[in-house]
């Protein structure tokens, strides 16, 4: 596994893994902890640096896996966590980016990832009550104790991100992108260059979609996430199954998996940007990494660029509430 640099310098490997998926949102958890343990323990020895978690994975419970599972290779690893939420009772119940909370779920992560310092420190949704120089000055003053070495920012529009910027310099931001997901384009991609702030997309497979394992047929587990995003519907799904059928021919000319063209594809946009597809299997991880090392022309990338807007893409990645907290 080679390595890329985010902003300010932070080194990590070139496909990362989302640990969110181990504790909620896919169904069922799959098993004994020990079982997420091992495969967050394997991603590491095959080369992945850069983990990502947050406190309100759970809550609190996919911080506190993530910090038993990289405690012995602490020093090897890059973790990710992020704060902005208000957790009640176990429940979200609204945002809070206020200073005072911001220091209070910073240390709070500390403790759960058995760690005495955050490598890289989300914002993980905007704030409209608190603006964004606060922020960025809250988590300086972590940086500036030691309790943070980086700032990032989570599904926050381009002017959002030159505001926090001038205040702390970002080192990453993390949205949602893919062959199917081509929001952050626009604006945000240019923005992030003309600062040299890293790009961390997520959901790089389309939660599950562009590995060409789900289909308009796929009946989803109570609990997962998929069967609230309108993008998932049955009706979409049968629509949105164009574009996973022209990846898998590009992918069965290549003697390569589907997932493993999206991730290359993104790979090939920027070098800057780090995709943390998330996975339960130590053989998902094994393919995922594989993804560096499949070599795309300049014409399958253009062909690729191009297909989203070609094809056509039906369906909202979020409802309605989640659209409205993006972009901010």
């Amino acid at each position: 596994m080679h390595t890329r640099t985010l902003g300010q310098g932070l080194e990590v490997s070139a496909i990362g893994i989302g640990a969110m998926g181990m504790s909620q949102s896919y169904g069922p958890n799959p098993g004994p902890r020990e079982e997420m343990v091992a495969v967050l323990r394997g991603a590491v020895e095959r080369g992945v640096t850069f983990v990502d978690t947050a406190e309100v994975y759970g809550p609190y419970v996919n911080e506190e896996l993530v910090g038993e599972a990289l405690e012995p290779v602490r020093d090897q690893v890059v973790i990710a966590t992020k704060f902005g939420w208000r957790i009640e009772d176990g429940a979200t119940v609204g945002l809070d980016s206020s200073p005072e909370q911001i220091r209070r779920a910073a240390d709070a992560s500390l403790r759960r990832l058995r760690t005495d310092v955050i490598d890289l420190y989300y914002q993980h949704r905007v704030d409209p009550q608190v603006p964004i120089e606060e922020v960025a000055g809250a988590v300086a003053e972590l940086v500036q104790a030691g309790k943070v070495r980086h700032f990032g920012l989570s599904e926050a529009g381009a002017a959002t991100i030159r505001r926090a910027h001038a205040v702390y310099p970002v080192t990453a931001v993390q949205s949602e992108y893919s062959l199917w997901t081509r929001d952050p384009e626009p604006e945000v991609l240019p923005t992030l260059a003309e600062l040299g702030i890293g790009f961390v997309p997520f959901s790089p497979l389309g939660k599950g979609f562009l590995t060409g394992t789900v289909d308009a047929a796929t009946s989803f587990a109570p609990g997962d996430i998929r069967a609230t995003i309108p993008r998932f519907t049955e009706d979409n799904r049968a629509a949105n199954l164009a574009l996973v059928e022209h990846v898998r021919q590009v992918a069965a000319d290549k003697g390569v998996t589907p997932g493993q063209i999206a991730l290359a594809w993104l790979l090939a946009q920027q070098p800057w940007i780090v995709p943390i597809p998330g996975t339960r299997r130590l053989t998902r991880v094994e393919e995922n990494a594989g993804a560096t090392a499949v070599p795309l022309s300049a014409d399958e990338i253009a062909d690729l660029d191009a297909l989203a807007a070609r094809i056509g893409i039906r369906g909202d990645r979020y409802n309605e509430t989640g659209m409205s907290m993006v972009g901010l």
